[in-house]
């Protein structure tokens, strides 16, 4: 049987070097291209990719899909790994990469049976290094997570909450009466759900991530402690796996009451 927490340190080391090697040297550089879906690319998301499925495959050989894969290959990947899978992002947020923004990050998830068993994100901007492994716990940097567990009134709570991706009237009631006292959207999803396992978001609100979005993320926020739904199903692991939603918070309490405001908006 496959012990995910023995593999943790040299993921952890991989996505380090593959980061300061093939993202920071670019960084600031402003060049990129267009992709046909409109999203951007960089010379530094094509090699970070490059580096890390040829580093993944010497940890566990096991098939890699990467973002910036063509959605046919993506596809045969997923159907070839239901007993193990390399999921990564080489670089969320590369809108905020070429801007300069230093909110970004490198992802890598190791899943089973559509579920992750493993996850590491990786802020080389930062220095920060999330990471979780099922049932074990999540990290930063080495220390356990939540950093703190101070839980606010809802009406005092920070919300990360991506307004694109929403449907119906939910964007217009979270524009007029919104339940909770702050929001932020800083444009890296995988950043987001660390943020909200640090205990730096109280709650978060995404209207549809891709399976690389959230695999690691969500895996982190689940060993931190925390909650998490979709728009549509109570279960999230069990959702639509290419474009998921997500409804979370890191305190149980602060989650239902977000969980029923969100779907009532719906």
């Amino acid at each position: 049987m496959l012990d995910p927490e023995r593999y943790l340190p040299a993921v952890c080391d991989l996505v380090r070097t593959v980061a300061h090697r093939e993202i920071m040297p670019r960084f600031l550089s402003g060049q990129y291209a267009r992709k046909v879906d409109g999203s951007l690319l960089t010379e530094a998301d094509l090699a970070t990719q490059s580096a890390l499925v040829e580093g993944l495959t010497r940890i566990i050989p096991f098939p890699v899909m990467g973002e910036e894969m063509s959605k046919e290959e993506q596809q045969r990947l997923w159907q070839a790994g239901d007993s193990g899978l390399w999921c990564l992002d080489p670089i969320d947020g590369t809108t905020n990469f070429i801007h300069g923004l230093p909110y970004f990050a490198t992802s890598v998830a190791l899943m089973q049976h559509g579920r992750s068993v493993l996850g590491v994100i990786y802020n080389p901007v930062s220095n920060e290094l999330f990471s979780a492994v099922a049932g074990k716990g999540a990290w930063l940097n080495g220390q356990p997570l939540p950093l703190k567990r101070h839980v606010p009134r809802m009406c005092d709570a920070i919300a990360g909450v991506e307004i694109k991706w929403l449907s119906g009237k939910l964007p217009a009631r979270l524009m007029s009466v919104a339940p909770y006292g702050s929001q932020r959207n800083l444009g890296a999803s995988t950043l987001d759900w660390c943020y909200v396992a640090a205990g730096r978001f109280d709650l978060y609100l995404h209207g549809g991530q891709k399976l690389w979005d959230y695999a690691a993320g969500a895996l982190i926020l689940q060993e931190a402690g925390g909650c998490m739904s979709t728009l549509q199903s109570p279960q999230f692991w069990q959702d639509v796996v290419w474009t998921r939603s997500a409804v979370a918070a890191l305190d149980p309490g602060l989650f239902e009451t977000w969980q029923k405001w969100v779907w009532a908006n719906r």
